[in-house]
């Protein structure tokens, strides 16, 4: 039984569900010969030990103890503001890092984050979940396999049942950064092309604070890709019929749509149609429950070198780069051009 310790930085929200995913690994990895171990640390010490006591997992006192107790990855889940620190911390010390998206506050901060990997050879996965998700998965293969024929038309939607505190949104960097910024990465994963220009409007019709720390909690931006096709992507912190994430592809041939389930958080106005019967996901970390788990089980095995890097940073600030330009678009009101490189 080969043992991998993975190291994890930070048990917020996303960093519970994460410690909890790293926990549950041993049940898919273990009949491989696989044998996961995890180690956290907070600057919260009583609640990250009160964690790792739960999940029966050690504490150690500071990121670099973390590091020097001999894991063989780092998973970052902290603020976006300590992401480029410790990326630098985790390359400098050898290991893969897996850290959530995105990889800095935005592009500017991270190319240099960029150029610090690859002069150093880091292996750095970032978390773009959607990548992992059954549905984005058989609408890629769906495409590749021409199935749709030629694609005249995308539509996503990302939609909050109720919004974040706004302490977050003070430093989110906005709508389409912490948000819809899944939505340009898995265009781009999904279609092979780039998105080359993005047009953005917003509401605020909301809690008036959403607006106060300049955010706005409805988005819509237009985009256009490389080849002239043409699509939407639209966002709201305010869904009250649920958590609600849905990509719909309309192809010459044949169209489908991603998150079109029994617990699709909309309902029909068609006389006689229950579709969807299901209770709507509340979140986004119910929606994408097997997604995280999935693209932890890929961390691992990218550290073990069994597969190439499912999400490269430079995917991660491709992403960021259209979320930028869509956040640009927002406060000018003019349709904005977006950059095809991620080289400095």
């Amino acid at each position: 039984m080969k043992d991998v310790i993975l190291g994890l930085v930070g048990v917020g929200r996303i960093g519970v569900m994460h410690a909890n995913n790293i926990a549950a690994l041993n049940g898919v990895l273990n009949p491989r010969g696989i044998n996961v171990r995890l180690r956290l640390t907070d600057v919260a010490e009583d609640h990250a030990r009160n964690i790792a006591a739960g999940l029966g997992a050690g504490f150690v006192p500071s990121v670099a103890h973390l590091i020097d107790s001999g894991v063989d990855g780092l998973v970052i889940a902290t603020g976006t503001g300590t992401h480029p620190e410790l990326i630098r911390a985790g390359v400098d010390a050898g290991i893969p890092v897996f850290c959530e998206k995105p990889v800095a506050m935005n592009v500017a901060d991270a190319l240099p984050v960029l150029d610090y990997i690859r002069d150093n050879n880091g292996v750095v996965q970032i978390g773009h979940q959607r990548r992992f998700d059954a549905g984005y998965l058989e609408a890629k293969r769906a495409y590749q396999a021409g199935e749709l024929g030629w694609i005249h038309s995308l539509r996503a939607v990302t939609c909050d049942m109720t919004p974040p505190p706004v302490e977050f949104l003070a430093t989110s960097g906005g709508l389409f950064r912490d948000c819809s910024v899944h939505d340009f990465d898995i265009l781009r994963w999904l279609t092979g092309r780039e998105i080359v220009e993005v047009y953005a409007k917003g509401s605020n019709n909301g809690d008036p604070a959403i607006g106060e720390v300049g955010d706005v909690d409805t988005a819509l931006a237009v985009i256009t890709f490389d080849d002239g096709t043409v699509g939407t992507v639209s966002a709201s912190r305010y869904n009250g019929a649920g958590h609600d994430v849905r990509l719909e592809i309309q192809g010459s041939s044949r169209s489908v749509m991603v998150g079109l389930d029994a617990k699709s958080a909309l309902a029909s106005a068609e006389a006689g149609v229950a579709f969807p019967e299901g209770e709507p996901h509340q979140t986004f970390a119910e929606r994408f429950d097997q997604a995280y788990r999935s693209e932890m089980a890929a961390f691992v095995e990218l550290i073990l070198g069994e597969r190439e890097n499912p999400c490269t940073p430079e995917d991660a600030v491709a992403a960021s780069r259209v979320a930028d330009a869509a956040q640009e678009s927002l406060a000018t009101g003019a349709p904005v051009k977006v950059a095809v490189t991620v080289a400095s």
